[in-house]
């Protein structure tokens, strides 16, 4: 009995061997490439389980995600012939794996290489069109997209498609960057100093406004008041000439004592007349007229 088992299980162990030479799976992450004796048979697998013959045919797997290439900082020239160092990466992924395996090898140092070049040619024609001031402001978002478009037309010849181009850092020469920050610092003083002239005009232009309106002010009080003081003077006219013809000789004694008082305020006044003088006439007849 045990001489009929031994047998029965080697064949069992060597068909589960057998079975599983012949399965293999691909997951929606992976390309599949299958091969007979060396020679591409199929590369087109869905995710999930395949069979294979065992021995003849060998399986080889490709990531089929978004893959980055972190590519060395390169140096080149812009349309001025100044040195701009350039940090960029790339995303790229496998298109065609079939035509990715004939033109690499599958080998994706190889791919790296090939594509590396490729962006390194675009982003040298790209700078070199352009100036400085071009490629670190006013066009980096165009070069990456036109980059993108020239390494995708030229990857497709080995099965690989670029998703994006993106430019990191572009740092400049330290005598470029002087310059550079010299002439923004002429065009901020610029722009400061236009901002500081129109201030100033509008400033002159607030100023003589107000001084008109002041003295419109000034002169319409001076006016009004002028016109009070004039209306004032005539009705003291008035009051003083109804008093003075209601008694003269009362409203001129008053008149003098007004102008002794007024005359004689402080104790050190000196005053020289005749004493003869009208102006003393009621200190000399301090009697009544009727008397």
């Amino acid at each position: 009995m045990s001489s009929l088992k031994t047998p029965s299980l080697i064949l069992l162990v060597a068909a589960g061997i057998l079975l599983s030479m012949s399965i293999f799976t691909v997951n929606e992450r992976e390309y599949a490439i299958l091969f007979r004796l060396g020679e591409i048979v199929r590369s087109d697998y869905e995710p999930g389980l395949h069979f294979k013959t065992p021995l003849i045919n060998n399986v080889r797997k490709f990531d089929r995600r978004v893959m980055v290439l972190d590519a060395r900082p390169e140096f080149f020239l812009t349309s001025e012939k100044k040195n701009v160092n350039v940090d960029y990466f790339v995303e790229w992924r496998i298109k065609d794996v079939r035509r990715y395996y004939t033109s690499v090898g599958g080998q994706e140092s190889q791919a790296l290489q090939r594509l590396s070049r490729i962006v390194n040619d675009g982003m040298l024609a790209e700078f070199a069109k352009r100036t400085i001031q071009e490629v670190v402001s006013g066009e980096r978002a165009k070069i990456m997209d036109i980059v993108q478009k020239m390494a995708n037309r030229q990857a497709a010849i080995f099965g690989v498609e670029v998703v994006d181009v993106r430019i990191k850092r572009i740092d400049l020469p330290p005598e470029v960057s002087n310059s550079v920050y010299q002439r923004m610092r002429a065009e901020r003083m610029r722009v400061a100093k236009e901002l500081r002239s129109r201030g100033a005009e509008a400033a002159e232009r607030i100023r003589a406004d107000a001084d008109r309106q002041r003295t419109v002010i000034l002169a319409e009080a001076y006016r009004e008041a002028e016109q009070v003081r004039g209306e004032g003077d005539a009705k003291a006219a008035e009051i003083y000439a109804r008093a003075y013809q209601k008694d003269p000789e009362f409203y001129s004694l008053y008149r003098s004592l007004d102008a002794y008082k007024k005359t004689f305020r402080d104790k050190d006044d000196l005053l020289i007349l005749e004493p003869d003088s009208d102006f003393f006439k009621y200190f000399d007849n301090a009697q009544p007229a009727n008397q």
